[in-house]
């Protein structure tokens, strides 16, 4: 029988799918036993009378958040300490690392689509995360020549954030319009979110936002709704609980480091708008991403805008830097890789909705856009594909 302590709240959208792939694994591999500790329990019994706790109940190891005040004292115990956040790279107990530079080139590659030249960063000061995040976005605004603008603060409590953020005010109202704000995370996002609508920035056309770890609740409780980077967060969990019992099975207490990576952009309102100043290039867009899976030839767009074929075309490829085919094949290729993350529909099902007619075709666009097979995503990426077969 494995006991395991959570000393985490889960209130975020994070920790309960964190959560969910750890009690997938004990389901598999249990029985386990999981027990509680409010945080205040520290509070009125000490170092100490969470020390004895933890040994009366004969706790196998723990997963803890750095929220739980200071942790260190749980090396006494010499069993597995998971640390489900951080504050610091210190190697006392075992964590999530996390690709934290590939975060942040995504997302400023996700702004670079949509033609934008001034890019900005809202951070956490606290966290080694929030600044990976913002150096692998700096470094690749940096390689496509953008503009880049940095502000960090701490994280706001309700009580901070009734009284307002004077200087979060002043940056947002001083970035250059339109601009790409990547926000360290989703409650960054919120607050930014949040400031805009005080200061009557518009969300998305001078300020297009995006955040990270796709807490559904925050995301849909702004308005604009606001897009964000999905992580492999379940899946995190299934492996923390697979190696901490691997630990435990083996009676030994070797800290290890699991990397979160990112799957896929979860689009929403905040980034809908491209950074277009030709009005007809940018209905044409707009055309576009509502009936890319539909049979769409260049005659039919001339119908839409007073060009011709040619003058579209020319005019699409400087706004846009790919040709209105390239475009259309990369929308497929995004419905296509969300299909097959969030469904368990076979490829030739997914192929036909996106509108492929050959599912071969399907197979080698997805291939070269994405650098794997539609099986291999989804195998990857997905927790869909563990109760399916293989396409």
């Amino acid at each position: 029988m494995v006991k395991i302590l959570i000393l985490i709240d889960s209130a975020t959208e994070f920790s309960r799918r964190f959560l969910s792939g750890l009690i997938r694994y004990a389901h598999e591999n249990g029985p386990w036993i999981f027990y509680r500790l409010p945080l205040y329990y520290k509070m009125l019994y000490g170092e100490e009378g969470v020390v004895e706790r933890i040994k009366e109940w004969g706790i196998d190891a723990i997963i803890v958040q750095w929220e739980y005040h200071e942790i260190k004292f749980l090396a006494k115990l010499d069993i597995p300490v998971f640390l489900q956040n951080y504050e610091d790279d210190a190697d006392w107990f075992s964590k999530i690392s996390g690709d934290y530079m590939e975060v942040g080139a995504i997302a400023a590659n996700f702004f670079a689509k949509k033609r934008f030249k001034n890019f900005a960063f809202y951070g956490n000061k606290n966290f080694l995360w929030s600044k990976g995040r913002a150096e692998g976005y700096r470094i690749e605004v940096e390689k496509l020549g953008g503009n880049y603008y940095y502000f960090e603060s701490e994280y706001l409590t309700n009580s901070q954030w009734s009284r307002s953020h004077i200087e979060l005010d002043e940056w947002l109202s001083s970035l250059p319009k339109p601009v790409a704000l990547f926000a360290c995370d989703d409650y960054f996002a919120l607050q930014v979110a949040e400031m805009c609508k005080i200061n009557n920035i518009d969300i998305p056309n001078e300020i297009s936002l995006l955040g990270v770890d796709n807490d559904e609740l925050i995301c849909n409780l702004s308005y604009p709704s606001i897009s964000s980077i999905v992580t492999d967060d379940e899946n995190i969990g299934y492996i923390a609980g697979k190696k901490l019992h691997t630990l435990i099975t083996n009676k030994k207490n070797i800290p290890f480091n699991i990397i979160k990576k990112p799957i896929r952009i979860e689009q929403r309102q905040s980034t809908e708008k491209y950074n277009i100043s030709n009005k007809y290039i940018a209905k044409i867009i707009e055309h576009l991403e509502k009936n890319f899976t539909s049979d769409i030839s260049i005659d039919q767009l001339t119908q839409i805008v007073p060009l011709g074929r040619r003058n579209l075309e020319k005019k699409f490829k400087e706004a846009m830097g790919i040709t209105i085919y390239q475009f259309i094949l990369e929308k497929k290729t995004e419905y296509l890789a969300y299909k097959l993350l969030t469904t368990q529909e076979n490829l030739l099902d997914i192929a036909i909705e996106t509108g492929f007619n050959d599912v071969r075709n399907a197979y080698r666009i997805f291939k070269k856009n994405t650098g794997y097979t539609p099986s291999n995503f989804r195998k990857k990426f997905s927790k869909v594909d563990r109760q399916s077969t293989d396409l």
